[in-house]
């Protein structure tokens, strides 16, 4: 409902058409008369109540298949309240008295506006779908229920499945199609891999995670990326002692994360190892071969002049 009550009710115009073709109207109440809807209400109460409790879903399409079932196969057959009512037997007795719909009837779908991006994606629920074409106009998307269409006009450029509840950021092309060479060009790109990583180097960069990520204002997978690359600069040793004088003073900025590293290293007192050098380098045919050469001459270096002597040059007393 669009707005307004009772017999001012506006409805919205995709159940309006829903209606339509069906061969009925929607009629709100008005205020004040809740109770005439009292048999819609005693429905959602019995799914609450006897529906719902002890039952386990994996996804929203398994909750659908398991209402479904409920619906018609055990609820459809149960004798109903004091009269002992049996929908299906009812719904037999009224089948003579419904009327006849069409023998196909177009499935309800929901419009979307929506524009094409520069490297041909559509947008549309966190997810992002190809127009084939090269041409990059604003489409229509209608959405049923387990599938989206994209016209252009009047023709319907490419269709999809919808992906399952839930799913967010991702992107597909028509199958048996080459695939785009570019991604959509607002896809935001999750940073679990290098959460992983970082979590992987030890427990103290994992308590600075936890406690970071869930600072308030903290944008997770920017801030994680950045991180990342912070540790990618310097050292494990480095890093670790950075993390944890960061998680000290309960820090979470990035540039003030680069200057305690920069502190770490410029406070370390760790040696250089020598270089382990094989002391028989020189039985080795290639230094003897090359052992045999001319030294080479190096007296041109002996004929620069001196910086003092070309400074004298270029500024002549006069």
């Amino acid at each position: 409902m669009v707005g307004g009550a009772g017999s001012q009710a506006v409805i919205v115009p995709e159940m309006k058409a829903f209606s339509r073709r069906y061969g009925f109207q929607f009629i709100c109440h008005a205020i004040g008369h809740a109770n005439r809807k009292a048999g819609n209400e005693r429905c959602f109460w019995t799914v609450e109540t006897n529906f719902l409790p002890g039952r386990t879903f994996d996804s929203l399409e398994d909750l659908n298949k398991q209402a479904r079932q409920w619906a018609t196969e055990r609820m459809e057959y149960r004798p109903q309240s004091k009269s002992r009512l049996i929908p299906a037997k009812a719904f037999e007795h009224e089948c003579g008295y419904l009327h006849h719909l069409p023998l196909y009837l177009p499935a309800p779908y929901q419009v979307h506006q929506r524009g094409t991006d520069q490297y041909g994606y559509v947008a549309l629920g966190a997810n992002y779908y190809w127009v084939p074409g090269s041409r990059r106009d604003d489409v229509k998307v209608l959405q049923y229920a387990d599938r989206l269409k994209i016209f252009l006009r009047h023709s319907c450029l490419a269709e999809y499945p919808l992906p399952p509840d839930g799913v967010r950021g991702q992107h597909y092309s028509p199958a048996g199609e080459p695939k785009p060479r570019h991604q959509p060009r607002n896809r935001h790109r999750d940073a679990r891999q290098e959460e992983q990583r970082l979590r992987a180097m030890g427990s103290a960069v994992t308590d600075y995670l936890d406690y970071a990520l869930s600072a308030p204002g903290i944008q997770r997978h920017r801030f994680t990326r950045e991180l990342f690359a912070i540790s990618r600069k310097v050292t494990a040793t480095v890093f670790v002692k950075t993390v944890q004088r960061a998680l000290r003073y309960r820090i979470v900025d990035l540039a003030t994360l680069r200057r305690i590293s920069w502190l770490c290293i410029s406070q370390q007192e760790d040696v250089l190892p020598e270089a382990d050098v094989d002391e028989d380098f020189q039985l080795r045919p290639a230094y003897q071969e090359g052992c045999l050469t001319d030294e080479p001459d190096l007296s041109v270096y002996d004929q620069l002049p001196d910086e003092n002597e070309e400074d004298e040059d270029d500024n002549p007393a006069w």
